[in-house]
């Protein structure tokens, strides 16, 4: 790096090379200043790698990356090495990080990549005419990615992928309900299961959104880690005539939880006084299809071994309804330890019900058995 050794190190993640600052990969939290990069985002940007290798052997029209707020160009420089694309636009208001982004690029002989240094939405908003939209368009902000659902959707064409990230954990997990209202038009509720409820308002926010443009959204893969969720939604142009918009309802009691289109004031379990997440998503968040195709890229690319893992855990939940339950969970209520996740998912199968694992939690578990009914088998 032509600045100074001592600031900026090269580093390989996937089958790219990276100029990356030195204090992101040794301080705990990786400083804005002089440009952002989050090494711990690898896994990350691994899954994006994978997604969109999957669109885009499947995609017929013009494959053009937009990345909105890309810090070094990380994720976009990955996206021009690694997959088969035409265009990459890399987009940064930090003109330090975008120098370090067009040093990455030379490193890598990139010939397909453009820049720029606009606020996210103005830059979104360049994109947003017919003919003129991206494939694939990525949004990964520090905290909240709301703001930006209105300008990610306009300017991404028909049959495109919309994928955004959202660090702001705390308010999607009920620590500030009216903050999460606000931002994402839902509240939520603080339950085992609160990272795939936190997928759920994201995905809510995301179809208000897109039914006040007259498009459709359609969750093809969504991912949830310990410092971030991030969602994929393939956004055609039409409007969205299915019931996918309803309420979470749980019972703290009992324990009951379903999906419903409607609220409800108490459980139809034990009769007690229940709480409400909603309005979120109460559809499909995995695509089985897609899911699959991500898996047969795999050999393809350089990327974490644990996502084919995981991938298959999306896999087998893909089919599942909405909410899981966790071993923890169910072995406090019939106060013994817990038994096998494995045991219990082949316990409930041979009792007539449908159940999977899930890629939210590593004890966690899908079935469309109630809660009394899964003690009763536990």
């Amino acid at each position: 790096m032509s600045n100074s050794n001592e600031i900026f190190e090269e580093i390989i993640e996937g089958d790219t090379k990276l100029i990356v600052p030195k204090k992101s990969l040794t301080e705990k939290v990786p400083p804005i200043k002089p440009a952002f990069f989050n090494p711990k985002a690898r896994t990350n940007r691994d899954f994006s790698i994978i997604a969109y290798a999957a669109f885009l052997k499947k995609f017929d029209g013009p494959k053009i990356f937009l990345e909105a707020l890309s810090g070094v160009g990380a994720r976009g420089l990955r996206v021009a090495n690694e997959l088969k694309i035409d265009t990459v636009n890399i987009n940064d208001l930090n003109p330090t990080a975008l120098k370090i982004a067009k040093e990455s690029a030379t490193l890598n002989n990139l010939k397909n990549i453009e820049f720029s240094e606009k606020e996210a939405c103005v830059f979104l908003n360049g994109y947003s005419r017919k003919g003129n939209r991206g494939s694939l368009v990525d949004i990964d902000p520090f905290g909240s990615p709301a703001a930006f659902f209105d300008c990610g959707i306009r300017a991404t064409m028909h049959g495109g992928i919309l994928s955004s990230a959202a660090t702001d954990l705390q308010v999607l997990n009920g620590l500030f309900q009216g903050a999460c209202k606000r931002k994402y038009g839902g509240i939520p509720v603080r339950v085992e299961y609160g990272n795939e409820m936190a997928i759920r308002l994201i995905l809510g926010s995301l179809r208000s959104v897109a039914a006040r443009l007259g498009v459709k959204i359609i969750p093809m893969f969504v991912e949830s880690e310990m410092h971030y969720y991030r969602t994929y939604v393939r956004i055609l142009n039409r409007i969205d005539q299915e019931e996918n918009l309803g309420y979470i309802i749980h019972c703290k009691s009992c324990g009951h939880r379903k999906k419903s289109l409607e609220q409800q004031q108490e459980c139809e379990l034990c009769k007690s006084k229940i709480s409400i997440a909603g309005p979120l998503w109460i559809g499909k968040i995995f695509d089985k299809e897609f899911v699959k195709n991500m898996i047969d890229e795999i050999p393809n690319l350089k990327i974490n071994k644990s996502c084919e893992k995981t991938l298959h855990k999306c896999l087998d939940e893909s089919e599942m309804d909405a909410t899981y339950f966790t071993l923890d969970e169910i072995a406090k209520k019939v106060k013994s330890s817990p038994p096998k996740l494995e045991k219990i998912i082949s316990n409930l199968k041979e009792n007539g019900f449908t159940s999977s694992t899930t890629s939210f939690n590593p004890t966690g578990f899908r079935t469309n058995a109630t809660i009394d009914e899964i003690i009763k088998i536990f």
